[in-house]
């Protein structure tokens, strides 16, 4: 949603997006801030990506959907647009909601919608790091450096589903797209 608000216009990478008390009072991962500091667009993209920040996608949600509820309902009609019957969303940054959940085959048609509705946005999902004040936050997608052909997506990790990774590599001219959940640790994730 947020690459369609940068397609129509409507943000600007150098935007900037303020926290709310809600929103900077999000659990880890997170950026740290408090309630109305300010982040560009692009560093929120990078905060997402990279770090995994609730705090920065509860605040991106917001932004663009007045309210993380109002943005979770934008989220879930996207879903059904895109093909994903079963993923409802009620909360930007996928932390426990016993209503929302989601499949292997969604995230793959999700990376997939990604990759080719946004090319001009997609090697955001291949950095393995970014600075924010002064800090450097770096990326749990080893695959990035070890992985011939690999170019990226998103890790994540949720108590109830385990170690998470959407994946996209590209070899010998054919793009494969691959979703592993329930991985018990990041180096079984990344080998499966």
């Amino acid at each position: 949603l947020l690459f369609e608000a940068l397609q129509d216009g409507r943000v600007k990478l150098t935007d900037t997006i303020q926290f709310s008390k809600f929103a900077a009072g999000q659990p880890a991962t997170n950026l740290n801030v408090r309630n109305g500091d300010r982040i560009s667009v692009e560093t929120a993209i990078l905060a997402l990506v990279i770090r995994s920040a609730n705090d920065a996608a509860t605040a991106v949600a917001e932004h663009l959907g007045g309210t993380e509820a109002g943005f979770a309902k934008l989220m879930t009609a996207k879903a059904r647009d895109l093909g994903m019957a079963p993923t409802p969303f009620r909360n930007a940054n996928g932390l426990p909601d016993p209503k929302q959940k989601s499949t292997a085959r969604d995230m793959a048609t999700l990376s997939i919608a990604l990759l080719r509705d946004f090319p001009r946005y997609y090697d955001y999902f291949s950095r393995t790091k970014f600075k924010y004040r002064g800090v450097t936050y770096n990326g749990h997608n080893r695959l990035l450096k070890s992985f011939k052909g690999y170019d990226g997506i998103k890790t994540g990790y949720i108590r109830a589903s385990g170690v998470n990774l959407a994946s996209s590599a590209m070899r010998d001219g054919r793009r494969l797209v691959v979703v592993v959940l329930g991985g018990s640790s990041p180096s079984s994730r990344d080998r499966k």
